[in-house]
């Protein structure tokens, strides 16, 4: 007989959760699990920072607490907690409207805010100041990234002995280990974490507070969003430079595969594409490539491949080894290019201009849309990432649920979930190439765009096998139960 599982208490701590605020798979991430783990019978709750494109009407938020004072290092702020829902998950927000009263979530579109160490600082607070007011007594706090990082030391310095949270573990996922949340010196007294905690294996990284390297040292365990991005951030290269602090907590540190919301990513049951299809009826993926090839203004061809790039414009993303090479692939290749994106502005100006020269071959669209983002997922025949490195990774995961092929770099989730293809057997889901360099990048399209030609019976399998993968949250939430369980007895250790 199964045991039963055990009822926690699990208060979600992140800085972003589709569909309030969502800059990435942090979102994406906090916006699906706790609905799956409260499916699954445990009382999750959320709490976000309330920020000024989070409209009170519009997501039916109502007064939690009019009045909320919260102990800083060297003051006391006030704030209002207001209070939604996420499906049948409950939602609180912190409002302060100096902190997050204005346009965007970290930056205004150009620059990192300069006040952000308070800004995520206050804000971790204020979630422990929640818990005492409210009553709330969590088994696990799940803080994310560096703007929850503070979570774990808080619990650890200022509430060591709380009877409180006496029994309270903290779990710390890394989602993107190229943002670790370094900021100067001065923010040191604001934030209460005593000077005794400055120091090199704790928070200080020449003369800066880093805000990981605290979480590294006190998070009761540690967790990344695939196995093999678990392995990569312990070395000196996939790391971004903080492996010694990882690797001293191995034994700590998991590896779970994010998981795919398939009611809204899967084009059986699609609302946003023209049509819809699925592994038995084929049919509806023509009329969306077809409706893409409108779209983004190219020759409506049906038999000419389609390689999208649907990204950030970033370095992680390798947008640096396209802009290399894809003027020379679409000269090379009978092959058609969809780029859909936005991000560092060298990279807008070229690729949003690159259609003036390549008219019908070469299709841009500056920016981001659902409609759009589910029409290139849809309608191309192939997904071309790059990635210099990927803890996770979605939409290589969404694209093998559409038909439309991988071509990816070897790194992080991306191995995780695309399958090399074999020439001999004709067995695969993906295209993967290892070195990240412009020559990789070309050879690997040109790869693709041959098979598609001259060996279509094992692009059509390939096509099929992507397309019954299944990468479903419930799975990855079986995987964080047991690291949770982790996390409790290890915090029941360490206060005995």
């Amino acid at each position: 007989m199964a045991q039963k599982r055990t009822l926690k208490k699990i208060l979600f701590v992140s800085s972003e959760a589709a569909p309030f605020a969502k800059t990435g798979g942090l979102g994406d991430v906090c916006g699906a699990l706790p609905k799956i783990l409260r499916k699954m019978g445990h009382d999750v709750r959320l709490i976000l920072p309330r920020y000024w494109s989070i409209n009170h009407s519009y997501y039916d938020l109502v007064d939690e607490i009019g009045c909320m004072g919260v102990q800083m290092g060297n003051c006391v702020i006030w704030c209002k907690v207001f209070k939604g829902f996420l499906d049948t998950v409950p939602v609180y927000f912190i409002e302060h409207e100096g902190y997050f009263g204005r346009a965007g979530i970290y930056d205004d579109g150009y620059r990192e805010y300069g006040d952000n160490a308070a800004r995520f600082g206050f804000f971790t607070r204020a979630c422990i100041q929640w818990c005492l007011d409210s009553n709330f007594r969590p088994d696990v706090i799940h803080c994310h990234d560096w703007p929850t990082a503070l979570l774990p030391p808080y619990l650890k310095i200022w509430q060591r002995d709380s009877e409180f949270f006496k029994d309270t573990a903290t779990v710390f996922s890394i989602h993107n280990i190229g943002y670790q949340g370094k900021f100067p010196s001065c923010f040191y007294d604001f934030l209460g974490l005593g000077l005794d905690n400055f120091t090199e294996d704790k928070f200080e990284c020449h003369g800066r507070i880093h805000f990981m390297k605290g979480a590294l040292f006190y998070a009761d365990a540690i967790s990344t969003v695939s196995p093999t991005h678990a392995e990569e951030i312990m070395t000196g290269i996939g790391s971004n430079g903080i492996a010694p602090y990882i690797e001293r907590r191995r034994d700590d540190v998991v590896g779970i595969l994010n998981g795919v919301d398939y009611d809204v990513w899967d084009p059986h049951i699609d609302p946003l594409i023209p049509a819809t299809y699925s592994p038995g009826n084929m049919e509806g993926k023509a009329v969306c490539k077809e409706t893409l090839q409108r779209t983004f203004d190219l020759n409506v061809e049906p038999k000419i491949p389609v390689v999208a790039f649907l990204s950030r414009f970033s370095y992680q993303k390798g947008v640096h080894l396209l802009a290399h090479v894809i003027e020379s692939i679409v000269r090379n290749m009978k092959v058609q290019f969809v780029i859909l994106g936005r991000g560092e502005k060298d990279f807008e100006d070229y690729l949003g201009g690159l259609p003036r020269w390549y008219s019908g071959r070469i299709g841009s669209w500056i920016g981001y849309t659902e409609l759009k983002a589910h029409l290139v997922q849809a309608g191309a025949d192939f997904l071309l990432m790059p990635s210099l490195y990927e803890p996770c990774g979605l939409i290589q995961i969404y694209s093998l649920r559409y038909g439309t092929i991988p071509i990816v770099r070897e790194t992080g989730g991306l191995c995780d979930t695309v399958e090399k293809y074999d020439e001999h057997f004709g067995t695969g889901t993906g295209f993967t190439f290892n070195f990240p360099t412009p020559d990789a990048v070309y050879n690997t399209v040109g790869w693709a765009v041959s098979t598609y030609y001259d060996r279509p019976n094992h692009i059509k399998a390939m096509r099929q096998a992507g397309m019954h993968s299944s990468y479903c949250w419930i799975d990855s939430a079986l995987e964080y139960e047991k690291l949770y369980e982790r996390a409790f007895s290890r915090r029941k250790q360490w206060v005995t």
